[in-house]
């Protein structure tokens, strides 16, 4: 043997004892995801469409009489009371032909009272067979005449008195009224009405939106029957606009249409909303709950961003009794408010959820549960079943002509 075999048995024999068996895989552990049951609440069906805020009233000012404008009694933009003065039209031409109405009626009335004297004398005399027919005749066509004379003075004094009322033209209920749109000192009402401002009622407010005829029909058929109007100004409406959350604004019905638009296949519903601090102003565009049913019925509810889609439709994952992850297609209802989203069908009270949205919970994978619980939505997310205990906002009669 040569001195290089020496030298290499002992490396070899080192490398030898040096190589161990080969690694094999080791799975991972299965991952810890958090599940719960779903939330159990009774939630009144509803719907949400969208609509605008309407004033309850709005009415021109105008000028009815022919003046110069003497005075501006408001302030731009400003709030006023219903029988404030905003508006003065020059009143001497007027306060003195009601002074001269007044002074015509008193002598027709001195007239009267001299012709029916006449009269009583005149049958008097007939009776006694002193005065002849014809005499009799004319003192009772004078005062008939007379009596004319006096009713025709009192129209005149009318007249006069309500185009002297005329030059004051104030608020026809309380409201905001918009900038003059004439000047001290301008001539108005010349020829025809002249319009001086506009006033608008904002408390209360209406809602007006429209709704398909297929959701009509739903309700409809949920209802089982028709209300009546008084029925149908008690079931509550919710809205909120643009830039809040949920539906703050609470309110009622107020009026359906009687009829379905052909055109559009819609119908115009209103609802009507206290707004003591003018909050909704006329033109706002508003999401409307609208209720779709009077009673409740108990619903599940999930989060929404749990629920996913494909091209067979919505599905949950939810794990069963051997803690494997399953697929479970679901059908969905509303949105509440706080994210939560009601399961019409496809869960049980006893499913447990998938709430982990990491990619971590694949169907058919085995899984570690925690055990959680869904946060209860909000109280404004769940509509009440039954109207609050408010009375709707009394509608108030139509605006009287405005002076």
């Amino acid at each position: 043997m040569s001195y290089r075999s020496l030298i290499l048995l002992p490396l070899v024999a080192a490398a030898l004892v040096g190589c161990k068996p080969d690694n094999k895989f080791q799975p991972p552990p299965p991952p810890e995801i958090s599940v719960a049951k779903p939330l159990q609440r009774q939630i009144q069906p509803y719907e949400v469409l969208t609509g605008n805020t309407v004033a309850f009233n709005t009415v021109d000012l105008v000028a009815r009489v022919e003046g110069f404008l003497s005075s501006i009694n408001y302030t731009d933009g400003g709030y006023v009371k219903k029988g404030d003065l905003l508006f003065l039209i020059e009143q001497t031409m007027y306060q003195a032909k009601v002074k001269e109405a007044q002074a015509e009626l008193d002598s027709a009335k001195a007239q009267l009272l001299n012709a029916e004297a006449e009269f009583t004398r005149q049958e008097t005399l007939l009776r006694q067979n002193v005065t002849a027919q014809n005499t009799y005749d004319q003192a009772k066509a004078k005062r008939d005449s007379a009596r004319a004379n006096v009713e025709n003075q009192e129209g005149n004094l009318v007249i006069a008195q309500t185009n002297l009322g005329y030059t004051s033209v104030t608020a026809p209920f309380d409201g905001v009224v918009t900038k003059h749109l004439v000047s001290v000192g301008e001539l108005v009402g010349a020829t025809t009405a002249t319009k001086l401002a506009t006033i608008v009622q904002l408390n209360p407010i209406y809602v007006e939106f429209n709704m398909s005829e297929q959701d009509v029909l739903s309700i409809r058929d949920n209802l089982k029957r028709r209300l009546t109007v008084e029925e149908i100004s008690k079931i509550p409406l919710d809205i909120g606009l643009m830039d809040e959350e949920g539906f703050p604004h609470q309110g009622f019905f107020n009026y359906v249409s009687p009829e379905i638009d052909p055109m559009t296949g819609t119908i115009l519903v209103r609802g009507l909303f206290n707004n003591p601090n003018r909050d909704l102003l006329p033109g706002f565009f508003a999401r409307i709950r609208v209720p779709t049913a009077l009673t409740a019925t108990a619903d599940f509810l999930i989060p929404d961003r749990v629920i996913t889609e494909d091209q067979a439709g919505k599905y949950v994952l939810v794990v069963n009794k051997d803690d494997v992850v399953e697929q479970r297609r679901v059908t969905t209802g509303q949105l509440l408010v706080g994210g939560l989203r009601v399961i019409a069908t496809g869960l049980t009270a006893d499913d447990r959820v998938v709430l982990t949205t990491n990619g971590r919970a694949v169907p058919g994978g085995k899984v570690v549960p925690k055990e959680t619980t869904i946060a209860a939505p909000p109280a404004a997310a769940t509509p009440a079943a039954t109207p609050p205990a408010a009375a709707p906002p009394a509608a108030a009669p139509p605006a009287a002509p405005t002076k």
